[in-house]
């Protein structure tokens, strides 16, 4: 269950800001993250929007969504996380991440990651054992910083009532936006986004 929220956590799409219902922007406003977590209609994948305004630089926070290392501090379980292959140009990279959690098996996830740097993310699953795992990062920036806005399909490679997917979904999603915020304003001034 929670192998499905570490990997689908930090792995993006076009530049356009997501459309955000009016409980997130007021979540947002109070400087919590919002996340939204519903079943896929295939009936075994999950669909999870979410999003969270950051007080810092686009670049600063780029460069800490792409650093392999950071993603051990901010993913809850992932135990791995490394670059298979990669363009020299950094137009895209191939990563394998591999999570554990007590009382479920370990997930590899092998995805690859597109970069319109340093506005949007998009990945797809490649390899590994989830059954499903595609999405988009965005980078808007704000006034007052940047806002990281996440969509994703995630299915686990094994079966999880519904109800505790996405409880554990909104958890994770929720704790790993929070860890970037603070991963990037530990190292940025406050206001400066560009």
């Amino acid at each position: 269950m929670r192998a499905l929220v570490l990997i689908a956590v930090l792995a993006a799409s076009p530049a356009c800001a997501l459309d955000l219902p009016p409980q997130a922007e007021d979540l947002l406003d109070r400087g919590r993250p919002w996340v939204e977590v519903k079943p896929d209609a295939d009936g075994y994948s999950g669909q999870i929007r979410a999003a969270i305004d950051i007080p810092a630089a686009k670049d600063a926070i780029w460069a800490k969504m792409l650093d392999c290392s950071a993603a051990l501090r901010m993913v809850p379980n992932l135990k791995s996380c490394r670059i298979l292959d990669r363009d020299p140009m950094g137009r895209w990279d191939v990563r394998e991440q591999v999570s554990s959690a007590a009382f479920v098996p370990s997930v590899r996830n092998v995805y690859r990651s597109d970069y319109d740097k340093p506005n949007s993310i998009r990945f797809q699953r490649t390899g590994g054992d989830m059954r499903v795992f595609e999405g988009s990062w965005r980078l808007e920036t704000r006034p007052d910083g940047v806002r990281v806005t996440y969509e994703a399909r995630a299915a686990a490679p094994f079966t999880v009532p519904g109800w505790i997917a996405r409880a554990t979904l909104r958890h994770d999603v929720s704790t790993a936006l929070l860890a970037l915020r603070r991963e990037t304003t530990a190292q940025t001034a406050p206001s400066a986004a560009r």
